[in-house]
């Protein structure tokens, strides 16, 4: 369960993150899952540079963590293809 719970978040993190990038139209559903998940990751450790708690759960808090980590991994991912 804990994993299916990690799929779900991952995915809405990196299609909320995809929107607010302008990038939805190219990125599919695995895409999103694994920008989500990695962006997680990434938002947890940027917003703990800051003195803030990362992902504690499945909650707003958390979720808003991973969306500024997705839109961050797409910024970078961008930054580089070019």
């Amino acid at each position: 369960m804990n994993i299916l719970v990690w799929l779900i978040f991952g995915a809405l993190a990196g299609w909320i993150a995809s929107i607010i990038m302008g990038k939805n139209r190219k990125m599919g559903a695995i895409a999103n899952i694994i920008v989500g998940i990695i962006g997680a990751f990434l938002g947890g450790w940027l917003f703990s540079l800051f003195g803030a708690q990362g992902v504690t759960g499945f909650n707003l808090q958390s979720l808003l963590v991973a969306v500024v980590g997705a839109v961050a991994l797409i910024f970078i991912v961008g930054l580089i293809r070019r």
